[in-house]
């Protein structure tokens, strides 16, 4: 069973959260929409589901709720940034603003991040770059769940990956994906539903395929995207790795098992290399290409040609971003579905900071 609750009454609970938890009022709000962001898109397993987590952390001490975000290093299209370890879903806007402004500058703009947590939704950065007529991409690294192909250790995050395009009368091209199979998140609402995993995304302790959603806390691994070397999972593994490295290894964060889990109640790794969990953000100036208006004329025939291409008996072909934006319009006016664990989680949350849910 789920319960409906209207977009504007879950943002407001959510920015009083965040200022109980110490937050200035504009951190509150950017945060608010940043994380309810991914309910209003459909990913359901990385919008207000995981407020209790962000409040766990911060009573952990790991989550800094007045950070001082800050550039430590520049040139003209680069910049590394230190997160003070705030929250993600802060410390992520202000890289990415960051990296607008240079590529306004120079015609495009990279950033690394570190020293920071959790993000929300990849996909909701990537689209800053879109009103500047810029290509936006996001990516980070996360908490070690991922055997890398052939093994049986956690090794990297789920890692996603975004990459956001204009286009003129066409909505924009949002591709947002995790570089496993399926995001930890899935297996979460999963376990809330009791249903089982489909075969693919997850293995047990000794490497073998399981479907058990719970199998991650018997020892098990989350599997790159492709699932298994024989469809490709040596490719995921790859994807996920430039993502670890891009964010991390780059930026000075902490990378592969040593990334900080998002539960608070597993402890840090000992002896880390680099300073909380790290984001890479970019935007490229379209007219340091080609016209802008030349470029989203042309992003719309793309765009119209993959709509009409033959589709498969009883399916139609999806440009990137399609279910998410209609899923969007759809729940900012009948509201967004929250299952019964999750409304629990909020009315717990609730009442630690006296407030009404």
């Amino acid at each position: 069973m789920s319960q409906i609750v209207s977009y504007p009454h879950l943002l407001e609970f959510t920015r009083a959260v965040f200022i109980s938890m110490g937050c200035s009022e504009k951190d509150a709000a950017t945060a608010s929409e940043v994380l309810l962001s991914a309910d209003l898109r459909g990913i359901d397993s990385h919008g207000v589901a995981r407020l209790s987590g962000y409040v766990r952390l911060w009573e952990a001490g790991r989550i800094n709720a007045t950070p001082n975000i800050r550039v430590v290093h520049e040139t003209p299209s680069t910049a590394v940034v230190d997160g003070d370890s705030g929250l993600g879903l802060v410390v992520a806007p202000f890289a990415m603003a960051v990296a607008i402004e240079k590529a306004a500058a120079v015609g495009s703009g990279w950033v690394s991040v570190k020293n920071s947590n959790h993000f929300g939704i990849a996909g909701q950065h990537a689209m800053m770059a879109l009103e500047k007529d810029m290509i936006g991409m996001a990516m980070t690294n996360a908490s070690p769940l991922v055997a890398p192909t052939f093994s049986t250790e956690r090794m990297l995050g789920t890692n996603p990956i975004a990459v956001a395009i204009p286009a003129k009368e066409q909505p924009p091209f949002v591709a947002d994906f995790a570089t496993t199979t399926a995001a930890n998140g899935k297996l979460e609402i999963l376990q809330r539903k009791s249903q089982e995993a489909p075969a693919g995304w997850i293995q047990d302790k000794e490497g073998h395929s399981s479907t058990n959603p719970h199998e991650l806390k018997e020892g098990g691994a989350l599997l790159p995207l492709g699932g298994d070397r024989e469809h490709g999972s040596h490719k995921g593994y790859c994807l996920g790795a430039i993502v670890d490295i891009f964010s991390a290894v780059l930026s000075g964060a902490n990378y592969g098992p040593w990334a900080p889990p998002f539960v608070s109640f597993l402890p840090l790794a000992p002896d880390p290399v680099g300073l909380g969990l790290g984001h890479f953000l970019g935007a490229m100036r379209v007219d340091a290409f080609r016209p802008a208006d030349e470029f989203k004329e042309h992003m719309d025939k793309w765009i119209g040609r993959f709509r009409s291409a033959a589709p498969v008996t009883g399916e139609k072909v999806l440009i990137p971003g399609d279910p998410e934006r209609e899923m969007e319009q759809e729940r900012r006016t009948a509201g967004i579905p929250l299952l019964a664990p999750v409304v629990k989680d909020l009315k717990e949350v609730a009442g630690k900071f006296k407030l009404d849910f």
